[in-house]
């Protein structure tokens, strides 16, 4: 079969790997439909993800339908539609026991840390497959785990109704961030530095949207909120810059979320955190969020196909990546078909 692998940072091949096959009776046989490319799985290639391991098969956000289970599966059948929960855990530590698996001690990703969904066939265990409607599409379908990250930002900042809700980054995720709090009954701020990222989230729903090279920020904010600044300040453009600018924005008893990965330090004083005691948090994957946002889905609560602007074959993987470096202003969504 055929296998998408990063084999060191910078040289992505298509490579042929044999079939894998049912080991244990809690395991299924998935046979991948379609794939989104991620900006982690970009990271990995470009050898800047500070937590990947190399060879690796990447990919995370998974779609398929069920070939073959083992004797000890209990919801799983063959011609289920599923999504892949790229999540392994220890079960046991910490972090698993008080329910939050996604920072497990012994974490392992699909396409991180294990080999990912960039191909033909996977055989994962049956409790990281999710079922979906069989009303929904496969492209539809990969856009399940990307949510599942916007709905942990989302829980992570504590948004509630009437909230206001600031957004940095119109990219996929923070547009999946801003649908999550719309769904959660906030107002919602949105800034990117590209006109036409701004436009779309306008067209999903973002009650303010600000150019960050074209308009003072802080002043905007304030203007908005009456001078108080915005209850919830999401961090989906993850550089030191606007780590900083999320703390100086961010209204009294209000809530910063950072979903970065960078390790260079950001300048903030302690001041504006106790004066205005912010609660500053980490998001990271996601932690049971899976059944909520695929009921969204099959009910029809999320109909955000408009996400994705291309598709591309497996064979095309590289037309795929060069897009994506080229032209990221028009890109929102890759897919690959398998």
């Amino acid at each position: 079969m055929k296998a998408v692998q990063v084999v060191r940072p910078g040289e992505l091949r298509i490579v042929e790997r044999q079939e894998p096959a049912i080991q244990h009776g809690g395991e299924v046989l998935m046979k991948v439909r379609m794939a989104g490319i991620c900006g982690s799985d970009m990271h990995i290639y470009h050898g800047t993800s500070p937590v990947a391991t190399y060879p690796r098969v990447i990919g995370h956000e998974v779609v398929g339908e069920i070939i073959e289970v083992g004797s000890e599966t209990e919801r799983i059948r063959p011609g289920d539609k599923v999504v892949l929960e790229p999540i392994q855990s220890c079960g046991v530590c910490y972090a698993c026991r008080a329910g939050r698996r996604n920072v497990c001690e012994q974490l392992q990703v699909y396409g991180v840390h294990l080999d990912g969904g960039y191909q033909e066939y996977m055989v994962v265990p049956e409790r990281n497959v999710h079922k979906i409607a069989d009303h929904l599409d496969w492209q539809t379908g990969v856009l399940i785990e990307p949510f599942t990250i916007g709905a942990q930002a989302a829980w992570r900042g504590d948004v509630r109704p009437g909230d206001v809700v600031f957004i940095m980054g119109a990219g996929p995720i923070g547009l999946c961030a801003l649908h999550m709090s719309k769904i959660r009954g906030a107002t919602c701020i949105v800034s990117d530095i590209s006109d036409a990222k701004l436009a779309y989230a306008a067209e999903l729903g973002a009650d303010y949207t600000l150019h960050a090279r074209k308009e003072n920020i802080r002043t905007a904010l304030l203007q908005f909120t009456g001078g108080l600044g915005p209850n919830v300040t999401i961090d989906a453009v993850c550089t030191e810059q606007t780590f900083e600018e999320a703390v100086d924005v961010t209204s009294v008893a209000g809530r910063v979320v950072v979903l970065g990965f960078g390790d260079s330090p950001s300048r903030i004083p302690q001041l504006p955190i106790t004066k205005k005691e912010l609660t500053v948090v980490g998001s990271r994957l996601q932690s049971n969020q899976f059944g909520y946002v695929i009921d969204l889905f099959n009910q029809g609560v999320l109909q955000p196909q408009s996400f994705i602007t291309h598709r591309y074959p497996i064979d095309e993987v590289h037309r795929a990546i060069q897009l994506i470096e080229t032209h990221p202003n028009e890109v929102r969504k890759v897919i690959l078909e398998f």
